[in-house]
């Protein structure tokens, strides 16, 4: 939906930064959730673009429907409405843009994904003026030190980037020390959208778990000591495309309404190691997932059950290979139902309801499975090809966000039940790739 902009309302922290001085190589925008960094970063691009005679640009999440989303889009506050009459969406060898016919002379806005491993490879050869980022720590590293080279020889150099806190020790507090980061810090109480109830509502909500209060509401950095899967790294646990022979496609779902409803396509390899012996690896290569929630779209199951069914279809093209199972949450009997109407046989998952192994039961040995996967080098992920549909991505977005933040509480010692709907579906991939192909425990 479009927003006048006669009618926008900026916060007082948002103005600031919109209208200071570009007196700085690279601002970055860290802080809350909800807090208003996107829509100020859109403002400040905006005045930026205005003002620089260099043509190209660039804006950049961790998959190009993102980017669109956040920058371009914005809610009605993005750049296409910013510049509403006087922008277009192009495509040229360079890519998809928008294109500004601005008095500071025509410039093109590219907006492409940075998070796979060859991220890198879209932006070569190109000159830059600016760049900016959504959720930088997401993003691949050599993609982030391309954009700089890029930039290198720009009239006017700029580059902007956002987040929420990541850990102390993530590297891309290094980055920033190394490219002279000028920081600034946000609170959700800087959003002029949240009003006095929902803030109080926010602060509730969040107080339930400590580490969630002080990374989402009070926009600190915490170390997540009780994060669950703390040994997956992003960087060295992705690959490009898939290695090993195939041996197995199968699926692994979660359902809800005002929850998030994910599916994982799996894929299990037989993987030859410098020893010459084999082993089988669990490649997380696409994932649907929408949540009513975060999206404020609430769907039915009979429609989740088919955009399910074309996501499916989706990964047997994509990929050429049968699936064998698609495996669904006992608890979801309403999506398990409706695939079936659709033409998919939906069982049942193994949810861990009756595991009891050693001192673990229930969730507990799920978890530990998982755990045992990625310590021995058999669980992956897989960078996802774009899906050829308008508006819709099945890479491992929201798992990786959610894998940062899946924590125990501190009080209990118990999952947190938040930020667990792809791990959840992750978790009955492991116990199905577990029994069969690791011997089962």
């Amino acid at each position: 939906m479009q927003t006048p902009i006669e009618k926008i309302s900026y916060g007082k922290k948002q103005a600031t930064f919109i209208f200071s001085p570009f007196d700085h190589l690279f601002d970055v925008n860290e802080g809350s959730i909800r807090a208003g960094k996107t829509a100020a970063d859109d403002a400040r691009l905006a005045l930026f673009y205005l003002a620089t005679t260099d043509e190209n640009h660039l804006v950049s999440a961790y998959n190009q429907e993102l980017a669109y989303n956040l920058f371009i889009e914005g809610d009605g506050m993005g750049l296409a409405y910013i510049f509403d009459g006087a922008s277009h969406l192009r495509r040229d060898r360079g890519g998809d843009h928008l294109a500004l016919d601005l008095p500071s002379g025509k410039k093109k806005i590219y907006f492409k994904g940075g998070a796979k491993s060859n991220s890198a490879n879209a932006i070569r050869g190109m000159s830059l003026g600016s760049v900016a980022y959504s959720e930088i720590n997401l993003l691949n590293r050599e993609f982030l030190d391309e954009t700089f080279r890029r930039t290198a020889a720009a009239k006017y150099r700029y580059h902007l980037a956002d987040l929420n806190p990541p850990a102390p020790q993530d590297p891309i507090i290094k980055f920033f020390d190394e490219r002279d980061a000028h920081w600034l810090h946000w609170r959700m109480s800087d959003n002029p959208v949240m009003t006095t109830k929902r803030l109080a509502e926010m602060e509730a909500q969040l107080k339930k778990n400590p580490y969630l209060y002080k990374r989402d509401w009070l926009g600190l950095r915490v170390m997540p000591q009780g994060i669950i899967y703390d040994q997956f790294d992003q960087d060295s646990m992705t690959n490009h495309t898939l290695i090993g022979q195939p041996v197995e496609m199968y699926f692994t779902g979660d359902a809800g309404q005002d929850d998030a409803t994910t599916m994982s396509c799996n894929i299990v390899t037989r993987v030859r190691q410098p020893d010459g012996r084999f082993k089988f690896v669990l490649n997380r290569v696409a994932n649907y997932y929408h949540s009513g929630t975060e999206t404020g779209q609430t769907k039915a199951m009979s429609t989740y059950a088919t955009e399910l069914r074309r996501f499916i279809l989706w990964c047997v093209n994509t990929y050429q290979l049968h699936y064998s199972m698609v495996l669904v949450d006992p608890a979801s009997l309403a999506l398990r139902q409706e695939l079936i109407k659709v033409g998919v046989e939906a069982g049942k998952a193994d949810n861990n309801g009756h595991d009891h192994v050693g001192n673990s039961k229930g969730i507990e040995v799920g978890i530990q499975r998982q755990q045992s996967l990625i310590a021995d080098g058999q669980f992956v992920l897989v960078d996802t090809p774009d899906s050829g549909l308008a508006n819709q991505s099945y890479d491992n977005y929201h798992f990786v966000k959610e894998l940062g933040m899946y924590v125990r509480d501190e009080t209990t010692g118990k999952p947190v039940d938040a930020n667990n709907h792809a791990m959840d579906e992750c978790r009955y991939a492991a116990n199905y790739f577990t029994k069969k192909y690791k011997g089962g425990y």
